[in-house]
């Protein structure tokens, strides 16, 4: 018999699931952000999210897709900067796991989080992975945020080579926010993940000059210092600005090990417009740069 607890969240999402697209990021921003949006007119950096959550350019589908997006990453800059792809198959079969190599990365092409860590595949299982990978896919990732680009994204699993610095550890994510990329050389905050898949996460974020910013996005804690700025800053920056030449934001997504450059992925819509900032300033701050 279901508890009263369980019974009571279905349907409250399941209420939550009929509410209109702008209804529901409206609730949603006051919920997470502390007031209610201006749609019509919207000023700071989340309320333009939450516009372009709602009326998304058309390209916007194709370069938020973890896989068509390799193509346009392939002519920007060179498939010597794409992650190795190992497979895209489509569907998951036990011949396939016993094809893929000892360690990877098990992704989903349609959403955020959608990302599994193998470092020793005698530690998992094909059942393991394909029970997760078929939850993944099961999830219509519009109906989390109601970014609408997504519906138009259809659902696959791939896999990725494992990337590994020198020293055997996961090489830390930076999320460069690109700002006016299409008039010239683009306005640019570094946020910079370390040990993303580990137990100390922190999330900081740098200038272009790689001074550290008191600046919190998101959810992530700040280291109380500083990390050397990487020895190839510039290739990272030049990286994210031939990216981002297309587009009046976008945010790019890269990863630098051992003075490589790879990139991750290209996110318009970060946070879905419900995106906490510390101090709150900064939201006001970057819509000013989101023309």
């Amino acid at each position: 018999m279901q508890s009263t607890a369980s019974l009571s969240r279905k349907i409250k999402e399941g209420a939550k699931s009929m509410l209109p697209d702008a209804l529901f990021l409206t609730l949603m921003h006051r919920k997470f952000i502390g007031r209610f949006p201006r749609l019509l007119h919207p000023v700071t950096f989340n309320e333009k999210i939450l516009q372009r959550s709602l009326k998304p350019d058309a390209r916007y589908a194709e370069l938020t897709d973890k896989l068509t997006v390799r193509d346009y990453v392939r002519t920007k800059l060179g498939e010597e900067h794409l992650v190795p792809l190992i497979a895209a198959p489509d569907s998951f079969t036990q011949s396939v796991f016993d094809a893929l190599p000892n360690s990877f990365v098990m992704k989903a092409n349609h959403g955020s989080s959608f990302v599994e860590v193998v470092r020793d595949k005698s530690q998992t299982s094909f059942e393991k992975l394909q029970t997760l990978g078929a939850r993944w896919l099961a999830t219509d990732f519009y109906k989390v945020g109601r970014e609408r680009h997504y519906t138009n994204i259809e659902p696959r699993i791939f896999f990725e080579k494992l990337l590994l610095d020198k020293s055997g550890q996961i090489p830390a994510d930076y999320k460069l926010h690109c700002f006016g990329g299409n008039t010239g050389r683009p306005v640019m905050y570094i946020l910079v993940i370390s040990d993303r898949f580990g137990s100390n996460t922190h999330g900081d974020v740098y200038d272009i000059n790689w001074n550290h910013l008191d600046v919190a996005i998101g959810y992530y804690k700040r280291s109380d210092s500083p990390s050397p700025a990487p020895e190839n800053l510039k290739a990272i920056l030049d990286t994210a600005a031939i990216l981002a030449e297309d587009f009046d934001y976008v945010r790019v997504d890269l990863y630098a090990p051992d003075n490589d450059v790879y990139f991750g992925e290209l996110t318009f819509t970060p946070g879905a417009g419900v995106l906490p900032f510390g101090p709150d300033g900064v939201d006001y701050e970057w819509g000013r740069l989101l023309s």
